[in-house]
């Protein structure tokens, strides 16, 4: 999918993650084999008063967070069960409620997409072509939208199978 890329140096895994909106700290050493051989990644240090651009906005934004009720409760969670609305800024139509079964990196791991009437539709990874993190877990505001595990079993229970076959 792409994205930009740094080599931060900072005393550990979860400090950038605090300090940094919305970034995912690369430890896969196949990946890290292939970025360090590609010598043109800046490095930054986490303690430096600018950062580079990209990163300078996701620091403000961690910075805007870091103060309001919320802020990191589901970070660090195995699993975390979330119920979103998701609005299609151009197509009301296209506008969804989700249950989401997410893993500690933000990826789903189970949906399920209910519709105005009720009915859900459920799907996995094997359903996805892609799966990135959709929800950045230190965002304060995520905490309203927190549902139990229970709720969303009852819905995964009742929702059909997504066709996602031709």
């Amino acid at each position: 999918m792409g994205g930009l890329w740094w080599w931060i140096h900072a005393r550990s895994e979860r400090e950038i993650l605090e300090t940094f909106a919305w970034v995912e700290v690369v430890t896969d050493p196949e990946t890290v084999a292939w970025r360090e051989a590609d010598d043109s990644l800046e490095e930054v240090d986490i303690d430096a008063p600018r950062m580079p651009a990209g990163l300078d906005g996701l620091r403000a934004k961690r910075d805007a967070q870091r103060g309001q009720p919320g802020f990191g409760a589901l970070a660090g969670r195995d699993v975390v069960y979330l119920r979103r609305r998701w609005d299609e800024e151009d197509d009301e139509d296209l506008a969804a409620v989700y249950l989401m079964e997410l893993g500690p990196d933000g990826r789903r791991l189970r949906e399920v997409e209910l519709a105005e009437d009720g009915t859900g539709l459920k799907s996995g990874p094997d359903d996805w072509p892609f799966n990135p993190p959709v929800v950045d877990l230190f965002d304060p505001e995520l905490v309203g939208q927190e549902i139990s595990r229970g709720e969303f079993e009852e819905q995964w229970a009742r929702a059909r199978q997504a066709d996602t076959g031709p």
